[in-house]
């Protein structure tokens, strides 16, 4: 079978993931670029005789080096190998999207366009004649719709016709001083006969564009001693039309004038009435206005909570009658006692206690994608803009604080859209007190064995938002402490809203999904077996020698069961963990927890899940349970007190992130000594707020 390697183009906001989608049934393929941890996306999918594989690259404004997203995608163009570009850009906003396409074709490689979200184009009454504006580019322009896949199959023919046949000469040409001294250049090449596998047009726009890589190839060859005072003579000449700009500016220019012709000749606007407001305009008259738009999200927020732990809560009592049962069923066929703890309380147990929150996982994964494929997590961003300022915050942080309500990872990578680095660097280290996806089955698990049903969900809303409310309160501290300075002014392009792709959500909703399954069954069901081990281990045969005979020579049930309880509470403080416990539990007293609350949350530094999983495993052994109250929820509610609780949550919503998370934070902001000083920042935050909050819940 033939292959084909595509390089997927575009600026932000253009719909390159949902046209990819669009495609057909396709395999996703997720990492890092090399040396860098922009995330790299492979589709693979089969047309024809064809596999098709489709790099995914990081959206960019253009070709340069000044951001990770713009030189992780630059180096891959001018450097990796693939056989074809595609340029997905935005049919309502092609003035603008066009710049890159010009930057695009001045690479000389084959390349298609597609020109995405025609329909809404033709709702704005946009008529663009892709025909001629193949001819006028040199490369095929295709009118797509992601979302009514209008055009997808003339994609994938044209793909393939484009990858079958050589490549055509595009037709970019600049204005006559600039196309006179590539000429000039380019003759000089010839005449000297100059190898390279550029082509000698190439090599002289790279020369006059100043392109450092073409000066380096060419410093020790001999025809530079030529070449220099030829190059030299016409970059004057050039600058001398452009009045002395830089180089850089004099090509966005020619870029411009060359795109602006194009849109002339096949785009034209149908006359409209002017008074009359377009769809996103109506909707942003509300949504984003000064003084009903942050009420209105923060209503929103409060319905996703809600519908969170209402909805959430359904199967949960399925999910867990499974895992009894499954635990029961395995136990009954495993006669040696220690492997039938070992997979009933600590890896059923263990992993059953993390896979019970799939459906609250969920629905938090939906209604943020939700929030996102619609354009209304940017408008938020531009309306809180003033009111993070006021707390020494980019209206941009908005944007990776949101992510970090899903996964603290992509969100502290996100955070690369701030150019400042005081302002990238102050964000980093708030983005921990947003409550990710993995806290929240610690949340409602004590939000649901300390607080009734029908006030769970605006519990729950109240933990998130007041975290977030932690995490502006502690940006302005760090800014008038640590990150002294003036913020950049808040520019940034606010899409059109579009009606949410189901198969987009789908995709985003079932990979975070996915991971999360993956995790309890690879990492958390090893670290629940660890627990369990560490909890039941030294064994102690005095202590069982002495207690079995109490046992044996009691008469009565009730005290049968006591004394049962009270062998197993000692025999879990006698054990590893319960050693390590202990030797902890003095730091934590303050805050009204027992030794098994400080394990767990020190558990909950490896990775958030694991805290519910320690709990399962740990109030599973050593404690009173019968039939009537079997659940975790009912025994935490048992031996916890209300204020240990309380401390308990807060500790969760401001401490340290994972370990995988912590990791990304440091390569993000640039050193592991950052790491440290997060750790010491957070640490201090949590415990200082968990006391304070220990005591006012002790007054409750």
């Amino acid at each position: 079978m033939k292959q084909i390697k595509i390089a997927l183009v575009g600026q932000p906001n253009v719909g390159k993931s949902m046209l990819t989608n669009a495609l057909g049934d396709t395999t996703l393929h997720v990492g890092n670029f090399s040396g860098v941890t922009v995330e790299k996306k492979e589709i693979i999918f089969q047309y024809k005789d064809y596999k098709i594989t489709i790099v995914d690259l990081p959206g960019t404004y253009m070709l340069t080096n000044y951001s990770i997203e713009e030189k992780v995608t630059s180096d891959f163009l001018q450097n990796e190998e693939y056989d074809l570009i595609l340029n997905v850009v935005d049919s309502t906003n092609l003035e603008r999207n066009l710049q890159l396409t010009s930057e695009l074709l001045n690479l000389e490689k084959k390349m298609l366009v597609a020109l995405n979200m025609s329909d809404e184009a033709k709702k704005e009454n946009i008529e663009i004649n892709a025909n001629y504006m193949t001819e006028l580019l040199g490369v095929s322009a295709i009118k797509t719709s992601a979302v009514t896949k209008k055009g997808i199959d003339k994609l994938l023919y044209n793909i393939v016709h484009t990858y079958e046949n050589p490549r055509k000469e595009t037709k970019l040409v600049f204005s006559e001083a600039i196309e006179e001294e590539i000429l000039n250049i380019e003759t000089h090449l010839s005449e000297n006969k100059f190898q390279s596998e550029l082509s000698y047009r190439k090599i002289a726009i790279n020369l006059i564009s100043e392109e450092k890589e073409t000066y380096r190839m060419l410093l020790d060859e001999p025809i530079w001693i030529t070449l220099q005072p030829i190059l030299l003579e016409a970059i004057n000449h050039i600058k001398m039309h452009h009045d002395e700009e830089a180089m850089i500016d004099i090509f966005a220019e020619e870029f411009m004038a060359f795109n602006q012709g194009v849109l002339t000749e096949t785009v034209k606007i149908n006359n409209i009435d002017p008074a009359k407001l377009t769809t996103t305009q109506k909707i942003d008259n509300i949504l984003i206005h000064p003084f009903f738009g942050i009420p209105i999200f923060l209503f929103l927020m409060w319905g996703l909570f809600q519908l969170t732990f209402e909805i959430g809560s359904i199967p949960m009592d399925w999910i867990d009658g499974f895992f009894g049962w499954l635990g029961n069923t395995v136990g009954e066929s495993i006669s040696n006692q220690d492997i039938r703890s070992l997979v009933v309380d600590g890896l059923i147990a263990g992993v059953g206690a993390v896979v019970l929150f799939i459906p609250n996982i969920i629905i938090l994964f939906i209604g943020i994608a939700l929030l996102e494929s619609t354009g209304y997590m940017s408008r938020i961003a531009y309306l809180l803009d003033g009111f993070f300022h006021k707390f020494g915050l980019h209206g941009q942080s908005f944007i990776p604080l949101v992510t970090g309500f899903g996964c603290s990872i992509p969100a502290y990578m996100s955070a690369r859209i701030l150019k400042n680095d005081r302002d990238r660097l102050l964000t980093l280290f708030i983005i921990g007190f947003m409550s990710c996806g993995a806290r929240l089955p610690v949340y409602v698990l004590f939000v649901g064995a300390f607080f009734s049903p029908e006030s769970s969900g605006n519990i729950l809303f109240i933990i998130y938002i007041s975290g977030a409310i932690i995490g502006i309160l502690m940006a302005k501290l760090l800014k008038m402490t640590a990150f002294k300075g003036e913020s950049e002014p808040f520019v940034m392009e606010m899409p059109k809203y579009r009606l949410p792709s189901v198969v987009l959500i789908w995709h985003t909703v079932k990979s975070k999904t996915w991971m999360y399954l993956k995790k309890a069954g690879t990492f958390i069901a090893a670290a629940s077996m660890l627990i369990w081990f560490l909890s039941n281990y030294p064994h102690s045969d005095t202590l069982n020698i002495k207690y079995e005979t109490k046992i044996e020579q009691s008469t009565n049930i009730e005290e049968k069961n006591i004394l049962s309880n009270e062998l197993n509470q000692m025999l879990l403080e006698q054990s590893y963990l319960g050693k390590i416990g202990k030797f902890i539990e003095p730091i934590f007293e303050p805050l009204g927890m027992d030794w098994k609350m400080a394990v767990a949350l020190q558990t909950g530094l490896a990775a958030k899940e694991v805290v519910v999983s320690t709990l399962g495993v740990l109030y599973s052994l050593g404690s009173d349970v019968d039939e009537e109250s079997s659940s975790l929820i009912e025994r935490l509610h048992e031996h916890i007190p209300f204020a240990s609780a309380v401390a308990f949550i807060i500790i969760m919503m401001t401490y340290l992130p994972c370990l995988a998370a912590t990791i990304v934070f440091a390569r993000e902001a640039g050193g592991f000594k950052y790491a440290v000083y997060l750790f010491f920042f957070t640490t201090i935050v949590a415990y200082v707020l968990a006391y304070i909050g220990y005591q006012v819940a002790l007054l409750v």
